[in-house]
């Protein structure tokens, strides 16, 4: 399995780029840089021709990306210090990146996770771990088994999940992994990036073993991670996930997050290219 891209720090600002992807993502925005990373991002991505640049803009800046040739792919209220939206915009140099192919698909599996969450309205509870099951924090000793959990369950992905050196050192960082074991074996895994200055976290990276699909493992998850961050005093919760695969969408729709937005052809992922829907939920009650 090929490694994911490099990432780089540019000031205040993060940036993942490399062939992988083929695109330049800016991870993290420092405003007080924004003409600086267009210009570089633009750069960059003539030099090594990229397809696409992405960037998570403050909705105050949405007018200075657009002025460059960014368009408007999806919005998250409340992402930065749980009051200014994120908008998600994109640069393409290559017009046919933004076309999406499996169009109908995709709306197919949305709108199979709207009904879902409609269905569960108000009857949201089964949070509660099968006899024989426990749900922990992961620690550096668990780095072996989540890496092999994920190349069997992702055959590509944008982050190099499935190196054991990598999910160690990314828990030095901002980065929690949860897992559900039984005895020795493990079951279940999902991880959320905090970013605690703007209040916000990305809720991602969830894989069931086979021998344990089927009960419902990424709902307990998420509802385990929601409950801990928001003791924190994190606001706001978001995931960015595969828009052509039920399960995951079904998941965040029933555990009451809002569609934000597609991003077509966004990320390499299970072996291909695919479009990535944008989920997002208000942690500390109201809507989002």
């Amino acid at each position: 399995m090929t490694q994911g891209d490099m990432v780089l720090h540019r000031g205040g600002s993060t940036i993942q780029h490399g062939h992988f992807n083929n695109r330049v993502y800016v991870m993290k925005l420092a405003q007080s840089e924004i003409h600086d990373i267009i210009r570089y991002a633009d750069d960059l991505a003539h030099k090594e021709r990229y397809t696409k640049i992405f960037v998570k803009v403050p909705e105050s800046s949405v007018e200075i990306f657009a002025n460059s040739g960014y368009i408007s792919e999806a919005m998250v209220p409340f992402f930065f210090y749980g009051k200014e939206p994120a908008v998600f915009m994109a640069k393409y140099t290559d017009p046919k990146r933004k076309e999406v192919t499996d169009a109908a698909i995709i709306a197919d599996t949305l709108s199979a996770a709207l009904s879902v969450a409609f269905g569960h309205a108000g009857e949201r509870s089964a949070h509660e771990l099968p006899d024989g099951f426990s749900l922990m924090h992961a620690h550096a000793g668990d780095a072996q088994d989540i890496a092999a959990l994920y190349r069997t369950t992702f055959k590509t992905y944008p982050f190099p999940i499935v190196d054991p050196d990598y999910i160690r050192e990314s828990m030095k960082g901002q980065i929690r992994y949860f897992v559900i074991r039984r005895s020795h074996l493990l079951a279940a895994v999902a991880s959320c990036e905090i970013d605690a200055e703007n209040g916000n976290v990305e809720v991602t990276d969830f894989a069931t073993a086979p021998l344990f699909q089927g009960r419902g493992f990424a709902g307990i998850l998420l509802h385990a991670m929601e409950t801990e961050l928001k003791k924190e005093g994190i606001l706001l919760a978001y995931t960015i996930a595969r828009a052509g695969f039920g399960p995951i969408n079904a998941v965040f729709a029933g555990a009451g997050y809002q569609f934000g937005g597609l991003l077509p052809n966004n990320t390499n992922i299970c072996g291909s290219m695919e479009s990535m829907n944008v989920w997002h939920k208000k942690l500390d009650g109201g809507k989002s």
